[in-house]
């Protein structure tokens, strides 16, 4: 399931120094591997702590966690949609990206430049904002004429709907909003407006990169920023980059431990950053335990369970039988597999059930 989240950001914001640190293995846990698939591609190990503790129970020969991609997508400049900088790259490669870390500078520092000047975060993100809405708004405006006629003149209801669709987004975009605050009421809509593919409809996370001594508890910048998005139903993330490749450095997993524990963070912001890219890809993982391997997969929320045995394998989604279920509370309560039976906490489950995330999985199927 290779889902991207895509990192933006205006040059100089601290974008590429998030994206080294998420690229040092040794920046996440104990043992979080890495490796780039093209420079600007990271596949990096999402942490989580259910694998350890299972782990810890079953005593497995290896175990595999589960991943996300992160791309980092060359830094903004004003005039993008133009063609400006590296403009058409850049809106090709967010184009290709599922959601967006939109990185934005919280700090000041003489030393380094800001492109216009002075901080001001609210500004950074309004540029990009502009700049990708202008880019859809030409999208929107090819389509619509191509429909028009067919919509105001046919009896096309496919093509009256889709009309309808790319005039509420037409309107949202002219007045500065992006499609992403427009809301849809039926499935039909629902599914015209994703197949459009928007810059602005992506799920964005807002990663605000802040000095040390904000680390914890964010600045003046941060609540701007929150200030800013409250109506945009995205999330906020604060990170100290600076900081992020402090920890970087270190050679242990608990010289890093110490190290956050003096700053007064719980963990570091590399591993808040992955694990709220995951969900904002709209992911969740489910286990397989063995004396083998314990593993984490990946699969969409709201997957039932045949196409989660397919995440495995084409041929369990083909094949598939049943399901047998542990809820992954229970598994830590009894200890063991057969401690679970025995209690009849294990559940038999057929091609309707949605599997839920820390759910552990046994599937039966035949080819």
């Amino acid at each position: 399931m290779a889902l991207q989240c895509g990192i933006v950001g205006l040059p100089n914001v601290g974008k590429s120094t998030l994206f080294n640190c998420l690229s040092n293995a040794k920046a996440q846990s104990a043992n979080f591997p890495f490796c780039t698939i093209e420079p600007n591609v990271g596949v990096i190990t999402v942490p989580d702590e259910r694998l350890t503790i299972l782990a810890e129970l079953v005593h497995p020969q290896r175990i595999v966690p589960t991943t996300v991609e992160i791309v980092d997508i060359a830094g903004l400049v004003k005039g993008a949609s133009k063609g400006e900088g590296l403009g058409n790259k850049f809106l090709a490669n967010i184009r290709e990206t599922d959601a967006i870390l939109h990185v934005l500078r919280c700090f000041d520092d003489d030393n380094i430049t800001h492109v216009d000047g002075s901080v001001n975060p609210v500004r950074d993100k309004e540029i990009i904002d502009y700049e990708l809405q202008l880019k859809d708004l030409e999208t929107i405006e090819s389509r619509i004429a191509k429909v028009q006629k067919q919509a105001q003149t046919g009896g096309d209801k496919q093509a009256k709907m889709m009309y309808e669709v790319l005039i509420k987004f037409k309107e949202a975009l002219e007045q500065g909003k992006s499609a992403r605050t427009v809301t849809f009421d039926t499935k039909d809509e629902q599914k015209l407006a994703k197949e459009l593919f928007l810059l602005t409809s992506k799920p964005v996370m807002y990663v605000c990169n802040v000095d040390e001594a904000s680390a914890v508890s964010g600045n003046k910048y941060v609540e701007q920023v929150r200030e800013a998005v409250k109506d945009e139903d995205a999330e906020i993330l604060v990170v100290a980059a600076k900081i992020e490749s402090e920890i970087a450095e270190f050679e242990t997993y608990d010289e890093r431990s110490m190290f956050l524990a003096e700053i007064g963070l719980e963990e570091s912001g590399v591993a808040r950053l992955i694990k709220s890219a995951y969900k904002l890809l709209n992911l969740e993982t489910y286990f397989t335990v063995g004396v083998q391997e314990v593993r984490a997969w990946t699969f969409l929320k709201g997957s039932k369970a045949p196409q989660c045995a397919g995440v495995i394998h084409t041929d369990f989604e083909k094949g598939f039988i049943r399901a047998e279920v542990i809820k992954y509370n229970d598994f830590i309560a009894l200890k063991s597999e057969a401690a679970v039976k025995e209690a009849g906490k294990m559940s038999v489950e057929g091609k309707e059930y949605v599997v839920a995330d820390g759910d552990i999985m046994h599937f039966r199927f035949n080819v």
